[in-house]
């Protein structure tokens, strides 16, 4: 009977336990909303954190930019190659160089898979013709200026800067740029064309599947190599006053066909440009995709010593570290590294230029010399998922974390091609938290959505991290680090 008596209530019980459950499932906040709330809390530090630092009321920073220009002339790239009859290969390839279909198809498939940005020099100008021409007829193509200087004078005139740009241009090209930005160079007839073949993440060309958005760019560039417009960017630099001189578009020598000593006497002479300048004036070098070895080496002998600060990606980094510990050049890293991966580089780099540059120091004070390097102060990688910057304590370079702020933000910006941000086309794909290093038993730090930019401080520099909001509806990847780099500099200026 007792028995009998409780079947009812352990039903009922059961109806009850149901009914609590579909209550809180209904009033439970759905996955997505509790993810849009964190994207719109990050979102809002972020900006409160770029807009920390004004420049109202403030004079507008002088930058100097060289060097050259382009026009980018940007693509599908799989709808291209698709379009042109290009294959996809069974062989992915690095090549130096491109001169023909069959490296071409080994080259793109190389970086295309894993997503890195590549930059070839095309010796076969037939081919660069005839691809071209099947870009200029593919429905949604688009004409931009490009160039590291001019995309870097466009981004910071935009953000309040007076630019004095070095470059060889069409007055169809001039035209188009901020009245705040003055050319130093001689004009031409028809400016360079560079083909940026863009894909987003999960693009498919044959068995290849692309694991992040990026770019391919190709150029049978013959101007930019040639630094022609140093000559006049050095006279009108005297009057101009440039609070910071960045140098940018080096990657144009790379595996350019120059006679025997010729790229070595231009280094030297942007070498002396750069020794010469004031040393109160910053000096910034953007590093790009480079893979002949040898012009690393006269990167290293001719430039970086003069710069204090430099900006790269996560492909540019392990490059350059290689280069510096005298090992074969990394051409294709990790597209995605981990925060701690970088940081470890980004230390060892700060090191090793550090080192040399007093070890240089020492032996031109031995000959009774003056040392015309400079130690590096500023250190700025941009990634895909994170911006990093080391800033040596007590240097010119300030602001950085808004600076870092606002780099994270501008990538956003530029990747979706919109300076309003919409939460609802971006995602964090950084870590919840980061180890500051690899090194066994290394500090942790949780991304923290109401203080989203992490800085500590470490022996003479401070490091910031800031997460990106990853553009999830892609607009252009090309010109991202320019964009990025440029407007981390704004604010340190």
């Amino acid at each position: 009977m007792e028995a009998g008596g409780r079947v009812p209530w352990v039903k009922y019980g059961s109806v009850v336990s149901l009914f609590v459950v579909v209550l809180a499932l209904w009033f439970r906040p759905p996955q997505n909303a509790v993810l849009d709330d964190r994207l719109d809390t990050v979102l809002s530090s972020l900006l409160r954190a770029e807009q920390k630092v004004g420049m109202n009321n403030v004079a507008r920073p002088r930058v100097a930019i060289g060097f050259g220009g382009c026009v980018d002339l940007i693509v599908d790239g799989v709808s291209l190659l698709n379009k042109t009859g290009i294959q996809p290969t069974d062989q992915p390839l690095h090549h130096d160089y491109l001169e023909n279909v069959e490296q071409l198809a080994q080259s793109f498939a190389y970086f295309f898979a894993p997503g890195a940005a590549a930059e070839r020099f095309m010796l076969n100008e037939t081919l660069f013709s005839e691809l071209v021409d099947g870009a200029r007829d593919l429905p949604g193509n688009r004409w931009s200026v490009g160039g590291n200087a001019p995309v870097m004078a466009s981004r910071m005139a935009t953000e309040g800067c007076d630019v004095l740009l070095g470059g060889t241009f069409s007055t169809d090209f001039t035209d188009v740029l901020s009245q705040h930005i003055t050319v130093a160079g001689k004009v031409i007839d028809e400016p360079d064309i560079h083909l940026i073949l863009e894909y987003p993440s999960g693009a498919r060309w044959g068995r290849y599947t692309s694991r992040r958005a990026n770019r391919y760019i190709i150029h049978s560039d013959a101007n930019n190599p040639y630094l022609s417009s140093m000559e006049e960017f050095a006279q009108k630099l005297i009057d101009f006053k440039p609070d910071l001189l960045v140098v940018g578009g080096l990657q144009m020598m790379d595996n350019f066909p120059f006679r025997s000593g010729e790229r070595e006497a231009l280094l030297s002479r942007l070498g002396h440009l750069l020794s010469s300048s004031s040393p109160q004036i910053g000096i910034h070098f953007e590093m790009a995709s480079f893979v002949e070895e040898s012009i690393m080496e006269d990167l290293l002998h001719y430039v970086i010593p003069h710069a204090d600060s430099l900006g790269m990606n996560e492909q540019e980094l392990p490059n350059l570290l290689s280069s510096l510990k005298g090992s074969n050049i990394t051409v294709l890293s990790d597209p995605n590294p981990r925060v701690a991966t970088v940081l470890d580089q980004m230390r060892e780099v700060y090191r090793i230029l550090n080192q040399r540059d007093k070890e240089a120091s020492a032996e031109s004070r031995a000959n009774g010399a003056r040392a015309t390097g400079k130690p590096l102060t500023r250190l700025h990688v941009h990634t895909l998922a994170f911006q990093a910057m080391i800033v040596t304590r007590g240097s010119k370079w300030k602001n950085t974390m808004s600076a870092t702020a606002k780099a994270s933000l501008t990538a956003n910006r530029h990747v979706c091609g919109s300076n309003d941000i919409d939460p609802s086309k971006a995602r964090l794909i950084m870590d919840d938290s980061f180890s500051v290093s690899r090194q066994e038993g290394s500090q942790r730090i949780p991304l923290q959505e109401t203080r989203p930019v992490s800085c500590w401080s470490e022996e003479d520099y401070e490091i910031c991290v800031a997460p990106v909001l990853v553009c999830t509806e892609v607009y252009q990847t090309a010109g991202g680090g320019d964009n990025v780099s440029a407007a981390g500099l704004v604010l340190q200026i």
